[in-house]
C-alpha cells in the first residue's frame, strides 16, 4: 500500500493509470500474490484506486498533490534533505545546529545592513514601494559585472539577471532547460537541496563520485555516455558539503567533455567570498558558452535580504527573464538596493577579513574536537565553513543524528547529500555552528549509545 501511495504522491502514477497486475506487483516487491490482493483491496476501499472487472486496478481521483519527500530513494524522514532544512529553520533558540548550512546571525554583515536600511529609509518612493525592472537593479548588475571580472568571468550587465535567491536561480534554469525525465548530473555528495529541487522538476538525477579535486573524471565521462544528461550542477569554488576545490586540470577536462556531449553546466558560486585564494571557475574558462554562473548573498550579508543572480549567455536572458516574470513578477527592488549599499559599504571588506579569520579558527577547533571523538575529516578545506567527516567504523550517521536530535542538536547525515546513498557513515559539520561544547558532549554520548 505504501509503495502505491508513494508513486501516486510523486505523480509516477497519475489519474487513470493502470497498476501492475497482482502477479507482476508481487514479483516486483518480492511478496506473495495474496499480500498484493489484500493491499489493492484496501486501497480500493479507501478510494485511492478503483477496480475494473476484467481490466485490473486503476488510480482514482484527481492528480495528487506533489509530495517531494516520497520521491526518489527512500530515506528515513528524520534525515532526508527536506527534514534537515526544516529542523534547522524551525529550531528553537536553544537548539544547536552544527548540521545547518548558514552562519550564525552574529557572524553576518548586520552592521552594513543596518546602515543600508538607514540610508534607504530616505530613498525615493519607487525604491521602497515599486517593482524592479525585469533584469533587476541596473546599478547592482553593473557592480556584479565588475566583481565577476575580478574572478576572470566576463559578463556584461546585460548578461546578468537578478533573482530572489540562488535557489530561484537554479529553479529558473531548470524551468528553461529541462523537460520531465531529462537527466541531470550532480556531484555525489552534493548540496542536498539540489536533490529536492530536481525532484520537483521530475528530472532523473545521476550522481558522480566527488574527489578532493573535483568529480571523478572516469565516472563523469561514463555518465555522459550512458545517460546523455542535459545539465551538470556543481560548486567549483568551495564545494558543499566536502569543502574541496576544483583543480584547473579537471576543470579543463570537464569543459572539453561538456562541449563534446552538448552538456550545460550550472556553476553555483555562493561561497566565493569565503575563499582565501580563488579556485578555478568553469565560467571563466568557458566564457559563459556552456556554463551558467549563479550566486547569492545569503551566506555573507543576510539570509533575510533575498537576492541572487544568474550570469549567462546573452541570447538566453530574454527567455529566463520571461520565466522570472511568470513566476515572481518584477522581483525585489528594495532587496537589491540593500545588497548594493552593503557591498559598496567601506566596512564590507573588513567584515570578510574578520569572517574568514573566524572561520579558520573555528575550522581548527572543530576538527580537533571531532578527531578526539574518532570522527575524521575527509579532507582539511582551505577555506569555508564545512567539514565532511567520517564516523568511526560501524556507526550509522542517521542513528547518530536521531540520538542527537532528542538532545537538541541538529546534524546533517551523509546520505542526505548522496544520490547513491553511499555516505551512511558521514556527517557534514558547519564549523561556525559547532563552537558550543555541548555539541561534542552529546556526540560523545551518541557514539557510545548501542
Amino acid at each position: 500500500m505504501a509503495e502505491v501511495q508513494a508513486r501516486i504522491a510523486s505523480r509516477a502514477y497519475g489519474p487513470g493509470f493502470r497498476l501492475p497486475s497482482v502477479r507482476a506487483q508481487a514479483q516486483a516487491l518480492e511478496v506473495s500474490v495474496s499480500t498484493v490482493v489484500e493491499a489493492y483491496e484496501r486501497l480500493a476501499a479507501e478510494g485511492v484506486i478503483a477496480s475494473r472487472p476484467g481490466s485490473g486496478f486503476f488510480v482514482a481521483g484527481p492528480v495528487a498533490p506533489l509530495a517531494l519527500a516520497k520521491m526518489g530513494p527512500k530515506l528515513d524522514r528524520q534525515v532526508d534533505p527536506l527534514w534537515v532544512s526544516r529542523q534547522s529553520l524551525d529550531a528553537e533558540a536553544a537548539t544547536l545546529k552544527p548540521g545547518c548550512g548558514w552562519l550564525p546571525p552574529s557572524w553576518m554583515y548586520e552592521a552594513g545592513v543596518r546602515r543600508a536600511l538607514r540610508t534607504l529609509a530616505r530613498a525615493e518612493s519607487n525604491v521602497l514601494a515599486d517593482y524592479a525592472t525585469p533584469l533587476g537593479h541596473p546599478g547592482l548588475r553593473q557592480f556584479l559585472s565588475r566583481r565577476l571580472a575580478g574572478n576572470g568571468i566576463q559578463a556584461a550587465p546585460e548578461q546578468i539577471m537578478l533573482t530572489e535567491s540562488g535557489t530561484q536561480a537554479i529553479d529558473l534554469i531548470c524551468r528553461f532547460l529541462l523537460e520531465p525525465g531529462d537527466t541531470v548530473l550532480v556531484d555525489d555528495p552534493c548540496y542536498f537541496n539540489f536533490h529536492a529541487l530536481l525532484k520537483a522538476h521530475r528530472a532523473r538525477v545521476v550522481g558522480v563520485p566527488y574527489t578532493p579535486h573535483g568529480p571523478d573524471l572516469e565516472k563523469f565521462e561514463a555518465a555522459l555516455r550512458e545517460h546523455t544528461p542535459r545539465l551538470y550542477i556543481t560548486n567549483s569554488g568551495i564545494h558543499n558539503p566536502t569543502g574541496a576545490a576544483l583543480s584547473p586540470a579537471i576543470a579543463h577536462r570537464i569543459l572539453k567533455l561538456a562541449d563534446i556531449s552538448n552538456l550545460v553546466i550550472v556553476e553555483d558560486d555562493i561561497f566565493s567570498d569565503f575563499e582565501n585564494t580563488h579556485a578555478p571557475r568553469l565560467a571563466a574558462f568557458d566564457g559563459l558558452a556552456r556554463v551558467v554562473h549563479i550566486s547569492s548573498f545569503s551566506k555573507t550579508i543576510s539570509a533575510s535580504v533575498r537576492c541572487g543572480y544568474i550570469a549567462t549567455r546573452a541570447d538566453w536572458l530574454e527567455s529566463l527573464c520571461d520565466l522570472k516574470l511568470a513566476t515572481s513578477f518584477g522581483g525585489g527592488q528594495l532587496a537589491a538596493e540593500i545588497i548594493l549599499t552593503a557591498l559598496t559599504d567601506s566596512g564590507y571588506r573588513r567584515h570578510l577579513e574578520n569572517l574568514k579569520r573566524h572561520l579558520t579558527e573555528a575550522m581548527t577547533k572543530t576538527a580537533a574536537k571531532l578527531n578526539a571523538l574518532g570522527i575524521k575529516p575527509w579532507l582539511t578545506p582551505q577555506a569555508g565553513m564545512f567539514l565532511w567527516c567520517q564516523l568511526p567504523e560501524g556507526l550509522d550517521a542517521a542513528s547518530v543524528a536521531r540520538f542527537c536530535l532528542k538532545e537538541g542538536v541538529v546534524l546533517a547525515p551523509g546520505n542526505a547529500f548522496s544520490q547513491s546513498l553511499t555516505a551512511s557513515n558521514f556527517l557534514r559539520f558547519n564549523v561556525a555552528q559547532s563552537l558550543d561544547k555541548r555539541i561534542f558532549e552529546v556526540l560523545a554520548r551518541a557514539l557510545r549509545s548501542p
